[in-house]
């Protein structure tokens, strides 16, 4: 019987690191990892040799780094918002996707995703009806739970957790923090990033009333999102939405952008849907309401586990591998 290698490259702090590290832990097929070094986001590591592989193995990646001499390599594709981003960045990720990327995936015949509104996406994208696009679901650390400690702070705040790429809308609420007496941010971010959101706050003009964070392990995550009066997660696309998922999870409400489908539809009722992702006024008005009414909104059951993802990841492997 063919074997199961995994690229196990995907480690750190941010969405994809989360999801190989949970998933991996839970896979059921036995693996190894490639041995690789370097980054599988590296324009050349899709051509690199994979010593070990033999040619009726399958190569299994948590993230969309493609290796082309694998003979058949089995994706999680998160969601394909780098084709959205502007030009002229847009042209690399463009020719990546459209070249390695859609190669391995139609000749594995399967790739998995996250959410529905991924799928979606990546059917269209990949042009082949003959591909089968599975939704892995995503899954909450335990972590992420209303009971627990939470942030002891002196001012109400609400809570950012992300990045500063384009499509995340920070900028949205720094404005609206301008315009919103008694509201102070804090922000979880990749350490990496920490000048670059110094600088935003600076230019909007608040920084004393915004935090930036960085290498928040988990447990310390659920107790900011416990201590917030709401999360904030102003994204324009999202092929998920872990912080919103996080932040339910821990009961805490989330203000978000209605017309970002993934994060709306985990979201539901349990916050604030607001109809403008970039008016500063609005984004202001509710989180003026969130600290002057402080609630607790009740975590989902039964949707969202690693156990089940992991289960989905591991059959989709074994059909794979035959």
């Amino acid at each position: 019987m063919s074997g199961v290698f995994v690229d196990d490259r995907y480690r750190g702090a941010h969405g994809i690191g989360r999801y190989a590290r949970e998933v991996l832990g839970r896979v059921e097929v036995p693996w190894r990892g490639l041995g690789l070094s370097g980054t599988p986001y590296a324009p050349l590591d899709a051509f690199r040799r994979l010593s070990g592989v033999a040619a009726d193995d399958v190569v299994y990646s948590p993230g969309y780094g493609a290796l082309l001499r694998a003979p058949r390599q089995v994706l999680t594709v998160h969601d394909l918002i780098q084709l959205q981003s502007a030009l002229p960045g847009r042209a690399k990720f463009l020719a990546y996707y459209n070249g390695p990327v859609r190669r391995v995936v139609r000749r594995a015949g399967v790739v998995l995703t996250v959410s529905e509104t991924s799928a979606e996406a990546i059917r269209a994208w990949v042009r082949d009806d003959a591909v089968r696009v599975v939704n892995a679901g995503n899954g909450c650390s335990a972590a992420f739970t209303p009971e627990g400690p939470r942030e002891a702070a002196s001012d109400p705040y609400v809570l950012f957790v992300g990045n500063t790429r384009a499509h995340k809308n920070l900028d949205v609420v720094l404005r609206g923090v301008a315009v919103a007496p008694g509201v102070r941010l804090r922000t979880v971010v990749p350490a990496d990033e920490a000048d670059e959101v110094r600088s935003l706050a600076a230019a909007a003009g608040v920084s004393s009333r915004v935090d930036v964070l960085t290498g928040v392990e988990d447990e310390r995550l659920a107790e900011l999102y416990r201590g917030a009066a709401a999360t904030v997660m102003p994204s324009l696309l999202e092929g998920f939405g872990l912080p919103a998922l996080e932040s339910v999870a821990s009961g805490t409400p989330v203000i978000h952008w209605s017309g970002c489908r993934a994060v709306a539809e985990i979201v539901a009722q349990r916050g604030w849907s607001l109809a403008d992702a970039h008016d500063a006024r609005e984004w202001a008005a509710a989180m003026v309401e969130a600290v002057g009414s402080p609630r607790t909104v009740s975590a989902p059951v039964g949707v969202y586990d690693w156990d089940r993802t992991a289960r989905i990841v591991s059959e989709t492997l074994a059909a794979a591998r035959g």
